[in-house]
């Protein structure tokens, strides 16, 4: 029965690094650049989290909405008006800014909230349901689901209305999206900002379950970055899926090799994935 309990930490942890990592597999995809903004704006997300239920006690599961409103807000500015101006640049160029725009930012969060890990601690929790041998945190669970509900609106959203189309023809043919009519740069800044609001939900999402601080920042990137490729660079479902798939190699390898190895064995399949299929498991070939 311990191999269940492993599976329901595994299900219910892949579910969050889904969220995590969907929008940075969005703005990579679509825009060509790695993002290394998203593990800050997943703690930013967080930390409006925790200052909104200790202020105003704002529950983490209604602040999804406000971090992803601010973060969203946060991602199309900076889109806009900042990287819209070297987007044709070089991937290096991007790389380069964004990691300066994320020192800046983890800079600011470490005045603001100093380097102490804070997380949410609820007076009303939603409990443990015990089904036989196996505990499930019932936060944890409820904050999972959300999470899969954010990722399943995105794909809706991507499938079903102009603008995801608009996100899907700039994705793949950026020249012929201007050709159509398409405002590539009011569309980049949307994605951006997309991403931005699944990073800021992500972190409220988190901020119940792990501490969270400024030095988390580069932690939740290096998983949204293994997820990304393990799913597919640009795909919704690719995310889910190797958001599960990371889930449980953390929480199968945290048993059989201790958890100080979990994210080494995440990069020894990813290592592997590469070697015979390095473009994901839903990513597009030649991509």
């Amino acid at each position: 029965m311990i191999f269940f309990q492993y599976l329901v930490n595994g299900l219910i942890l892949g579910g969050l690094y889904a969220c995590i990592a969907a929008g940075f597999s969005l703005v990579w995809g679509v825009l060509n650049i790695i993002n290394l903004l998203h593990g800050s704006f997943i703690v930013f997300g967080a930390f409006i989290a925790i200052l909104s239920y200790n202020w105003l006690g704002i529950h983490p599961f209604l602040s999804v909405l406000s971090s992803g409103i601010v973060l969203g807000a946060l991602g199309y500015v900076t889109q806009l008006f900042i990287i819209n101006r070297v987007v044709a640049q070089t991937v290096l160029v991007t790389l380069i800014l964004t990691f300066g725009l994320e020192l800046m930012m983890n800079n600011a969060m470490l005045l603001a909230f100093t380097a102490d890990y804070q997380k949410v601690i609820l007076e009303n929790s939603f409990g443990v349901l015990q089904l036989g041998d196996i505990f499930i945190p019932m936060d944890r669970a409820a904050a999972t689901v959300i999470a899969f509900a954010l990722i399943l609106a995105l794909w809706l959203l991507m499938r079903l209305t102009s603008i995801g189309r608009a996100i899907v023809a700039v994705r793949f043919d950026r020249e012929a999206a201007l050709l159509m009519g398409i405002d590539v740069k009011r569309t980049y800044a949307i994605t951006f900002a997309l991403g931005g609001a699944l990073a800021g939900a992500a972190g409220s999402l988190m901020s119940i379950s792990f501490p969270i601080s400024p030095l988390s920042g580069p932690l939740y990137l290096s998983k949204a970055f293994v997820i990304c490729i393990l799913g597919g660079v640009g795909s919704v479902p690719g995310a889910a899926i190797g958001g599960l798939m990371f889930g449980m190699l953390e929480s199968f390898g945290a048993v059989f090799f201790g958890s100080e190895y979990a994210l080494t064995l995440a990069f020894v399949v990813l290592i592997v994935l590469l070697l015979f299929r390095p473009h994901g498991l839903l990513g597009v070939k030649g991509y």
